[in-house]
C-alpha cells in the first residue's frame, strides 16, 4: 500500500494505491459522509481479480485538501477521477467506481473522457438525470431534507456538535441495519480539521449556487454532466435506502448505455457495500471481470 498525491487545479489529492503494480487501474471514489476506507473490503476482492486499486479522499475531506475557490460541483468531482487516471498512468481498460457523490461524479467522469475508462460501477445515487427527476417527488424531497438544511449557515454548529452526533444520525436513517463503529468515525475523521465540514457542506452548496466556487479548468466537463456515458455501466440500488427513495428514480436504464446494468440489493440500505460486502462485492467484480493474467 503506498499513499500518493496527486495535485489537481487547486487542491492536493491524497490517493491510497494497493494491488498489483502491473494491474488494470480501478479508482474508487466515496461519498458523504464517508471515507475512502469504505472500499476496504472490495479493494481485496478487485485485487484477487488483478485490480490495481485507487481510493482517493475526495476534494475537501481530509487528508484531501480543501479547494480555496469552493469549487465542488460535480464537474470538479468528474475531474478529479481524470486527472487521477491521468496522474496514476492509467490506459483506456481502467474502470470507475462510484458510491453517493462518487456515484454522482462516475458518470460524467466517463462521459468527458471515454478514452479513459472502459467500464463503470455507480451505487446509490443514479444517472443525474434520474436523480433531477426524483427532486421533482414528494417523497424523494422529504428524504432530502438535509440537503436544505446544509445552505444554513449554521449547519457547521449543528453538524459538528456532540463528537459530529449528526452523522450517526444520518447513517442510522441511511442504513437502520448497519453497524460499524470503524467506518463511522473513518467518515467523522474526514470532518473534523479546520475547514473541511465546509468543504464537505460545499458539495451540497455547489448544488443550489450557494456561495461555491467554479474551477475554470473544470468548465469543459460541464457538458457531461447530463450526458449518456458509452461505456457500460452497473448502477446498484438498495431496497431499503433510507437516502434516495428507489420508487423515486424511474429506470437508471433509460440514461445508460444499452449494455449497462441495474440491480436492486435487498436487505440493505444506503451503504450496502458495507451492509452486504460479500454480495455486492461479487457483483461490481463480476461486472468488471479480471485483469489480463487473472
Amino acid at each position: 500500500m503506498s499513499t500518493q498525491t496527486c495535485i489537481v487545479s487547486d487542491v492536493t489529492l491524497s490517493v491510497e494505491v494497493t494491488g498489483p503494480h502491473d494491474g488494470i487501474l480501478a479508482v474508487a471514489l466515496h461519498g458523504f459522509p464517508d471515507s475512502w476506507r469504505t472500499y476496504d473490503s472490495l479493494r481485496e476482492v478487485l485485487h484477487e481479480r488483478g485490480f490495481r486499486v485507487a481510493t482517493p479522499a475526495m476534494r475537501g475531506f481530509y487528508p484531501s485538501s480543501v479547494s480555496p475557490s469552493g469549487a465542488y460541483g460535480v464537474p470538479s468531482l468528474a475531474n478529479d477521477a481524470n486527472q487521477i487516471h491521468e496522474q496514476l498512468g492509467g490506459d483506456s481498460r481502467a474502470v470507475l467506481i462510484g458510491h453517493d457523490w462518487g456515484a454522482a461524479a462516475v458518470y460524467p467522469a466517463l462521459a468527458a473522457a471515454p478514452e479513459r475508462w472502459t467500464r463503470g460501477v455507480a451505487m446509490a445515487v443514479p444517472p443525474l438525470m434520474s436523480m433531477a427527476a426524483a427532486f421533482s417527488n414528494y417523497v424523494q424531497l422529504r428524504h432530502s431534507w438535509y440537503m436544505f438544511y446544509f445552505q444554513q449557515p449554521n449547519a457547521e454548529f449543528v453538524v459538528s456538535a456532540n463528537d459530529y452526533s449528526f452523522i450517526g444520525d444520518l447513517w442510522r436513517d441511511w442504513s437502520p441495519n448497519l453497524a460499524d463503529p470503524a467506518a463511522l468515525e473513518n467518515a467523522k475523521a474526514g470532518l473534523r480539521p479546520d475547514g473541511h465540514l465546509t468543504a464537505a457542506l460545499g458539495y451540497y452548496r455547489s448544488m443550489f449556487g450557494n456561495g461555491t466556487g467554479v474551477d475554470e479548468s473544470h468548465l469543459d466537463t460541464f457538458p457531461a454532466v447530463f450526458s449518456v456515458p458509452p461505456q457500460p455501466v452497473l448502477y446498484i440500488h438498495a431496497d431499503d435506502d433510507g437516502c434516495i427513495a428507489g420508487e423515486t428514480i424511474g429506470n437508471p436504464l433509460d440514461f445508460l448505455s444499452p449494455e449497462s446494468q441495474f440491480v436492486s440489493v435487498p436487505d440493505a440500505g444506503h451503504f450496502m457495500h458495507l451492509e452486504r460486502p460479500d454480495y455486492v462485492n461479487t457483483l461490481i467484480a463480476d461486472f468488471l471481470g479480471s485483469s489480463p493474467g487473472k
